[in-house]
């Protein structure tokens, strides 16, 4: 999928998951009012929270979909990034004033008598939210967005929080205390959910080491257009700016090579990759000398 189409199915998830949110909000917030029930009125507020995140979501789609410029050469790719970030922090914002909502419900000794209207709408709540994380983890795998993995995550959660306060409606009417306890629950099921957001925004922030099923691709190629069998590529380096991949290794050539030659073999290699891997590469050429440096190393 080209880069425009996969902004514009971003785009339309976002706009789906704000329509949804914002009409299971009004109607698990009413719920709760009418049950006195804590889980549900703070579930409500999770699902109001998605909303956020979705605007979140649109926002990152339209700034990655900037082109480079004199400031950002790169483009503005991990915009996407920044605003997984965002969304893992609302997360565990949500989590936490859920632990606490729940703790004082704990201590108050609480209880909430359910009923009908409490089951319809959890039940309506589960089966929407579940839906919409199938369709974001769908789009997901479309586009490689990572903004939309985290949505997904965000409307999962959810989704796994209202069929847990569905069972405690059944048997809410045993244990006083099933509200406050489920109210937890949840909350850790959403900071687990933040938890993986952030490890997949941070990680490509910080540098990946680069996949070595692809490098070992690429030593083939290098061997493959240089024609030489005795060459050594190392020095790997990957960046990714969202969409945007830069690479940079050394290539080691025989050294009575002559430069026109070394940089024919290098544009080409440069070109192969990009039109393969979808990458911009950049080769450092070094002449060929006897050390115990292994092909493809990703020595410092």
């Amino acid at each position: 999928m080209n880069k425009t189409k996969s902004k514009k199915l971003v785009q339309f998830e976002g706009w789906l998951s704000i329509i949804f949110n914002i009409f299971l909000f009004g109607l698990k917030y009413w719920a709760g009012i009418v049950t006195g029930s804590i889980a549900l009125m703070a579930d409500a507020w999770h699902t109001l929270s998605d909303s956020v995140s979705s605007v979140i979501v649109l926002v990152g789609a339209r700034v990655s979909l900037k082109p480079a410029d004199k400031k950002h050469p790169f483009g503005h790719g991990r915009a996407e990034l920044i605003a997984s970030m965002v969304i893992g922090v609302l997360l565990s914002i949500v989590a936490l004033n859920f632990i606490q909502d729940s703790v004082d419900k704990l201590k108050n000794h609480q209880k909430v008598i359910f009923g009908t209207v409490a089951i319809v709408v959890t039940i309506i709540s589960a089966i929407t939210k579940e839906g919409l994380a199938r369709f974001a983890f769908w789009a997901w795998g479309k586009t490689d967005s990572t903004v939309l993995k985290a949505d997904a995550w965000h409307h999962r959660s959810d989704a796994i929080s209202s069929a847990i306060i569905l069972i405690g409606i059944f048997f809410g009417k045993y244990f006083w205390w099933i509200d406050g306890v489920l109210g937890i629950l949840v909350a850790l099921l959403i900071l687990y959910a933040s938890y993986e957001i952030f490890r997949d925004a941070v990680n490509p922030l910080l540098g990946e080491e680069p996949d070595r099923e692809m490098l070992d691709k690429i030593h083939k190629m290098c061997k493959q257009i240089s024609g030489k069998e005795d060459i050594i590529t190392h020095h790997y380096h990957v960046h990714k700016y969202g969409d945007h991949t830069e690479l940079t290794f050394h290539l080691k050539l025989p050294g009575n090579m002559k430069l026109e030659k070394v940089h024919d073999i290098a544009s080409k290699i440069e070109e192969a990759i990009k039109l393969k891997f979808s990458i911009e590469a950049t080769i450092h050429m070094e002449p060929l000398k006897k050390d115990k440096i292994q092909p493809h190393q990703n020595v410092p």
